[in-house]
């Protein structure tokens, strides 16, 4: 690793203020315009997340509270979540102690579950639901952005699908139905407030009834009153279309009504909220308002979905409630729990290792007490449930399969993909408009057409073919499985290449989804180069752009934009589905994944587990990998060149010199954030294109954060001024500047601005044209792009990176991060250094944020589950 600067100018004086914000990377910004004290304002998301805090991710709105009970129950150790009116009856309301202990009665035989339990799908075979799917009728709609799972929703920041799911293919659906219950014997049913809480089993509460500024029955229709309550409460009227879309159409009288609904709009932090409670209420606005209690119960575990827990546990929640000064934070749990806000689960402590034992009843297993949102539950249930689904359903082929398919063997282009409308179906936002990147567009109207089995001796057949030892194995392995998961660095990414043209070869209908258009154009290559090792297994040649064909990116698939489209019931037609960058896989979006494959379609999970994890909720990659609950295939194929050396030993915690005689890694001193920012903008427009041959516009600049004097602000502020002056005459943009647009929260496309009218801001994003409205041009959706986080830039590589490394960045730092960030570059990697001792010791010490999930039990029991059925059986 060469040490030596590609310039030797002088360097300005130390200057040092800390970042405005560390791992909150996700281009997401909520609610916007300067107010008075106390008025809702920008928040950075992820702060004040109880419990460990992780990576930013996409906003979403708080989905209100659903009364009633809801519950699940599960097997020993598991995750059973259970509703906290199981004690309705008794006209008490459940501690978490009495909810675990009303969990092992049912475990124990001494109650029936029906009376509190919700029941799962048999085709599912669950071990733990969550209460009733959330419907829209009178419940705050999500925020722009995200959207609340209803039996099959679309994924928080993800699309949203184009065929019909759950009515076309009810055996795969997540059925969740509340059990029959009574109000002398069992729970409520599970049913929704309206916004201003007078809707069923949630009158507003008496003692707050005081008399408002202004009734209800004084506000204007639609936007104006909701402005109008704004201005009452001292609240920028910016607020109100944010406030609308995410409480709805009743969203003056509900914020009237609960003040506190403004935590559930995106951005807005408790004080301000208590500020604007304040102004409205007067004196009978108090800490002690069970209203504000229930709305920071909300907003606590939405701020820890940004940092990528789907649920907390129950001690976390209760401390964080406490220092927002909440008076009792028992009591606001319990009655969160009781009115089906939040669910309650009882999860196994594990021993590192250990598995969960089937039908050791005799044995107590220790549990943690975990509480979250039920469209997460529901989200991670439907994976855990989904993949099951694809294992038990999976037939591993024989050899009657492969001579019943002699006659009549194909390529998968010749049976014709299957196809969505060619308008794309439906977008998670239809204000955010996708590049059309020029991927082949499906065909339509295909029949469902049952999954192919090519017998053992054309896999194995395959197999030998395979240009690698690594691929054999992973060829092998989903030869024999529904599901498999495939670990490996970037070099390792032509080992699932060389599996879908094999399968393509088979004449199986077979595509890789990727996180990026970047990703997707790597992946259609090397599925090119692949493909000639397979030509002997081939019925007929294919045809040059099948390889195209072969890869799309994951949004654009589920979307129905790319790939093979969906069959008559709905369901994704295709027999084998690889997902490169499955790090990148939130809950929601894996959850639509799954209920979109049908029964035995192969899945193939394949990804780098160093780098970031997804940008929403969840670790699902990482749940996988510890559950074991399917075949495993490590890649064995290193990277090469002095970058991947260095990228490799940090994999595994060390930070080592290499030897780069062509300078492909170069560190840079800075001793100051200032220093820092200069040096950038040198390396970026002089040294990077003279020494290495890389030009600017293919160097990308990563960096901690947005914040800061080293921020993404300021470096492409700098930038700017260097490769592109000009006035900003377009919303701070002009012709010519580099910027990180982002469709929907989580998911970043580079692009240049190519000019602006009324219809709005023109862009060019990998080779096609982009308008982005003119209201939506903002910090949540386009941002300049010379300077991005290592979040933006996952999944994506460039000829050069220049990594910064301020020294107020040193608390940002993981081993993910930095491994994230330096495997961004193929050619050439810069590393601005200024954090001393920092970088090597979050390499060594820090290996990633921890997230709280539930994912890895789940799919635990499910496989104790299989393993006793098939001994029972």
């Amino acid at each position: 690793m060469s040490t030596d600067r590609l310039s030797d100018e002088a360097a300005p004086e130390p200057t040092a203020p800390g970042p405005e914000t560390t791992e909150g990377e996700t281009a997401t910004a909520g609610a916007s315009g300067a107010g008075g004290q106390g008025a809702p304002g920008v928040d950075a998301p992820g702060a004040d997340v109880p419990g460990a805090a992780g990576a930013g991710g996409p906003e979403t709105g708080a989905g209100g509270a659903d009364p009633g009970a809801a519950g699940a129950g599960a097997g020993s150790g598991g995750a059973g979540a259970a509703g906290g009116a199981s004690a309705a009856g008794q006209g008490g309301v459940p501690t978490a102690a009495a909810l675990a202990a009303a969990v092992r009665a049912v475990e124990s035989g001494e109650r029936s579950a029906d009376s509190f339990f919700t029941a799962r799908s048999p085709r599912a075979g669950g071990t733990g639901a969550a209460a009733g799917a959330r419907k829209n009728g009178g419940v705050p709609a999500p925020a722009a952005g995200s959207q609340e799972r209803a039996g099959q929703g679309g994924p928080a920041g993800g699309p949203a699908g184009s065929a019909p799911e759950s009515a076309a293919r009810p055996a795969q659906s997540d059925a969740r139905t509340s059990a029959p219950s009574s109000p002398q014997n069992g729970p409520q049913a599970h049913t929704h407030p309206a916004p201003n809480g007078d809707g069923p089993n949630r009158p507003a509460p008496a003692e707050h009834a005081a008399p408002h500024p202004a009734t209800t029955a004084d506000l204007a229709p639609g936007l104006d009153g909701v402005r109008q309550v704004l201005t009452a409460g001292g609240a920028p009227e910016a607020l109100a279309g944010k406030i609308a879309e995410t409480l709805g159409e009743r969203a003056a009288e509900a914020l009237r009504e609960d003040p506190w609904q403004l935590l559930s709009v995106p951005g807005v932090r408790p004080e301000q909220a208590d500020g604007f409670a304040r102004a409205l209420l007067g004196p009978a606005c108090g800490p002690d308002d069970e209203r504000r209690a229930q709305a920071l119960v909300g907003w606590l575990l939405e701020q820890a979905a940004l940092a990528g827990h789907s649920a907390l546990e129950a001690s976390a929640l209760r401390a964080a409630l406490a220092q927002r000064s909440v008076p009792d934070p028992d009591e606001a749990l319990q009655t969160a729990i009781a009115e089906g806000a939040v669910l309650v689960f009882q999860d196994a402590i594990e021993t590192p290792g250990a598995r969960p034992a089937a039908d050791d009843e005799d044995e107590e297993q220790p549990v943690r007490i975990l509480l979250g949102l039920d469209r997460f539950a529901m989200a991670e249930e439907s994976v855990a449930d989904g993949l099951a689904r694809l294992l038990n359903t999976f037939e591993e082929p024989s050899d009657a399969d492969g001579a019943a398919s002699e006659g009549d063997e194909g390529t998968a282009d010749d049976e014709g993909d299957a196809g969505a409308d060619e308008d794309g179906g439906d977008r998670p936002d239809a204000d955010a408009p996708e590049p059309d990147t020029g991927a082949p567009q499906p065909d339509t109207d295909s029949p469902v057409r049952p999954v192919r089995q090519p017998g053992p001796a054309r896999w194995e057949a395959a197999a030998t073919a395979a240009p690698s030892p690594s691929a054999a194995e992973l060829i092998r392995a989903a030869a024999r499985s529904g599901l498999v998961a495939h670990t490996g660095a970037e070099a390792a990414r032509a080992e699932p290449a060389a599996l879908i043209a094999a399968a393509r070869a088979l004449g199986l209908r077979a595509c890789g989804a990727t996180h990026t258009a970047d990703g997707r154009a790597r992946l259609s290559r090397q599925i090119a180069e692949a493909t000639e090792a397979f030509a002997d297994l081939a019925a007929a040649p294919g045809a040059p752009e099948d390889a195209a064909k072969a890869a799309v990116t994951l949004s654009g698939l589920l979307a129905g934009r790319e790939g093979p489209g969906r069959d008559a019931d709905g369901a994704l037609a295709l027999d084998v589905l690889v997902v490169l960058d499955a790090p990148q896989l939130d809950l929601e979006t894996a959850a639509m994944l799954v209920e979109s494959l049908t029964d035995g379609t192969r899945l193939v999970l394949s990804g780098d587990p160093g780098v970031l994890w997804s940008a929403g909720p969840g670790r699902l990659f990482a749940d996988v990998l510890a559950a074991r609950c399917c075949p495993q295939v490590a890649s064995r194929t290193p990277d090469f060149g002095p970058v991947g050396e260095l990228v490799s030993g940090i994999g595994i915690g060390e930070l080592n010199q290499v030897e780069a005689p062509g300078k492909e890694v170069v560190i840079v001193p800075a001793r100051d954030p200032g220093e820092a920012v200069h040096r950038t903008v040198q390396l970026v427009a002089d040294s990077v294109p003279r020494a290495i041959g890389v030009p600017a516009e293919q160097t990308q600049v990563i960096t901690v954060g947005h914040g800061g004097a080293a921020g993404t602000r300021a470096l492409n502020a700098a930038l700017k001024e260097r490769l592109n002056p000009g006035p900003g005459r377009f919303g701070g943009f002009d012709p010519g500047d580099r910027v990180a647009y982002s469709p929907v929260p989580g998911r970043t496309v580079p692009g240049t601005v190519t000019g602006a009218d009324a219809a709005g801001l023109h862009l060019e994003c990998a080779g096609a044209p982009v308008v982005v409205p003119r209201e939506r041009v903002g910090a949540d959706t386009v941002r300049h792009g010379w300077a991005i986080t290592a979040h933006q830039a996952v999944g994506t590589r460039w000829p050069a990176a220049v990594v910064v490394l301020p020294g107020d960045a040193a608390q940002g730092l993981t081993r993910a991060w930095v491994y994230t960030a330096f495997g961004r570059a193929e050619r050439h990697l810069s590393v601005v250094q200024g954090v001393d001792q920092a970088l090597p010791r979050a390499v060594a010490e820090i290996p990633a944020k921890e997230r709280t999930t539930r994912l890895r039990t789940l799919l635990q029991l499910h496989t104790v589950q299989a393993t006793a059925d098939a001994l029972a059986g």
